[in-house]
């Protein structure tokens, strides 16, 4: 009986990293499956990953502990994760073609995470939620009970045992309290390369610029809005026949493939924050 890990971490860059790290594993009897690796000659920092197989009596305490002595020497930050598939919560509004995309990839079973829930500020996509046997909890929010229904779903993610929260079209802003929370825990898809056409309509701002090309982005959600980490982009090439409604349609697209990307790639462990940047080992 054997079962998958998967080893991530960050450090300054020195000999004997790769070394050290594989001599461990091997005398841990564990058999390595995937490895990457990235130095960033800009900063002097080290980037791994690596995914592993191991024998049925290893667990992740064990492992972690054992790392111990080894990721001090290196300053390492590091950290074991095992196969159990991550916890999604997913919150929307009105538009549903993202949480479509990511329903249809969870049982597909290529999203790498686990849906748990859907949680929203309208009832709209309620009969799309629990037709796909996802319980689907609706929190109105106001200005007046914008405090409440963030606890709300802070006491959600808590009840479900989120691992991760997907803002799939959720128009709300989230407080910087709440973003502090979900820090390095929370994805947020946005409508266009960050930082253009913000706000309202923005593919009636794009058709009224005449742009030539459609995208999406896929981030962390930060304190300062838009502007996380970002972990995926998609763009889709347009040209002048293209009217606001088949604009909406293109760039529709576009978010729900960067947002399925960035969530697989968030619950297979490849992406590593690294300040304002994202280290992704796809």
């Amino acid at each position: 009986m054997t079962e998958n890990f998967t080893l991530t971490l960050s450090c300054g860059r020195r000999p004997g990293i790769v070394r050290a790290v594989s001599a461990f594993l091997f005398d841990n009897d564990c058999d390595i499956a995937e490895h990457q690796q990235f130095d960033d000659s800009m900063d002097g920092s080290f980037f791994l990953r690596t995914s592993f197989v191991a024998s049925g009596t290893t667990d992740i305490e064990q492992l972690t502990e054992s790392f111990r002595e080894l990721a001090d020497r290196f300053a390492m930050s590091y950290t074991f994760n095992g196969c159990s598939q991550p916890r999604v919560l997913v919150m929307v509004s009105k538009m549903g073609h993202c949480l479509n995309d990511l329903i249809f990839r969870w049982r597909s079973k290529n999203l790498g995470g686990e849906l748990v829930a859907v949680v929203s500020n309208h009832e709209v996509l309620r009969p799309m939620a629990e037709a796909a046997g996802l319980p689907f909890v609706h929190v109105p929010v106001t200005p007046g009970t914008k405090a409440e229904a963030e606890q709300r779903l802070l006491d959600l993610v808590a009840e479900y045992e989120v691992d991760l929260v997907v803002l799939a079209r959720y128009m709300q802003v989230l407080s910087d309290k709440t973003c502090r929370a979900l820090h390095g825990k929370a994805i947020n898809i946005h409508h266009s390369f960050l930082p253009g056409f913000k706000g309202a309509k923005p593919y009636h701002q794009a058709f009224d610029r005449g742009v030539k090309q459609v995208g999406a982005t896929a981030h962390y959600v930060t304190p300062d809005l838009d502007e996380g980490p970002i972990i995926e982009q998609q763009v889709i090439r347009i040209d002048h026949t293209h009217d606001p409604f088949r604009l909406a349609t293109v760039g529709q697209d576009a978010e729900a493939l960067a947002l399925s990307r960035a969530v697989r790639w968030h619950c297979e462990n490849r992406v590593l924050l690294h300040g304002h940047r994202t280290v992704i080992f796809s």
